[in-house]
């Protein structure tokens, strides 16, 4: 179960498969162009998750366990990836 905290991108409840894999590869496009060798755990759990949806929350934690400029530098990247425009 992912906690609403944390129900964002590929880990939203209410968007569709296609959707899922699309935010999961770009997160992944994120992890290996910023953050390298540092971000290779994450980047395996989103590959994971692409296939088996029970690995989400591996990702998630995964992500939690960068440091925290890891983190919010692949997260103000997606998060420009995926503005919305109003």
């Amino acid at each position: 179960m992912i906690a609403p905290c944390d129900q964002f991108g590929p880990w939203r409840p209410d968007i569709t498969d296609a959707e899922r894999l699309a935010r999961l590869r770009s997160l992944r496009a994120i992890a290996h162009l910023t953050l390298g060798p540092r971000g290779e755990a994450f980047a395996v759990a989103l590959r994971l998750s692409e296939r088996d949806p029970d690995q989400l929350p591996v990702a998630l934690r995964a992500l939690d366990a960068l440091a925290p400029l890891d983190r919010r530098q692949v997260l103000a990247s997606f998060a420009s990836l995926h503005r919305t425009t109003a």
